[in-house]
């Protein structure tokens, strides 16, 4: 039998995932990191003030991507329920709007550092976790009716 050596890409999986209750309106992103067998690596829950969706959905996708490439990431999928991010980030939709525009080079900038990058799209019910971590990030940063936290910048 033959042994093959370990892959010397390290493959990492990044959820992701927005929320914004508004839109625009308070937002947060989160983020789950995994190995391949699902082990979670790193985690992301951050406020975002006041945002749209999409935004808040792009966000998130460029923290997973530089967090990924932080840990020595080579071979990446990046997994999202929001089909407009990853089709735009695949190049099978164009970008118009302004500042998507902005975080759609600085994905791009960052996916280019890794070997191989795949964009996958998800259902909602698998990213789960990604999505109660948005949430987090949400409510970390606003109170119930989405006026800022006093010690929130």
């Amino acid at each position: 039998m033959r042994v093959l050596p370990p892959d010397p890409r390290p493959r990492l999986i990044v959820w992701s995932d927005g929320a914004s209750r508004g839109n625009p309106g308070p937002a947060g992103i989160g983020v789950q990191i995994t190995d391949p067998s699902g082990a979670v690596v790193d985690e992301i829950a951050e406020p975002l003030g006041v945002a749209t969706n999409n935004v808040a959905e792009y966000t998130a996708a460029v923290r997973g991507l530089q967090r990924a490439a932080d840990l020595g990431g080579r071979d990446v999928i990046l997994r999202a329920d929001s089909l407009l991010l990853i089709r735009q980030l695949a190049g099978r939709y164009k970008v118009k709007n302004p500042r998507l525009r902005e975080l759609h080079a600085e994905a791009s900038m960052i996916a280019a550092r890794f070997e191989r990058i795949r964009y996958e799209h998800v259902a909602r019910e698998l990213n789960r976790e990604a999505d109660r971590l948005a949430n987090v990030g949400v409510d970390s940063g606003f109170g119930s009716l989405g006026s800022p936290h006093p010690d929130s910048d």
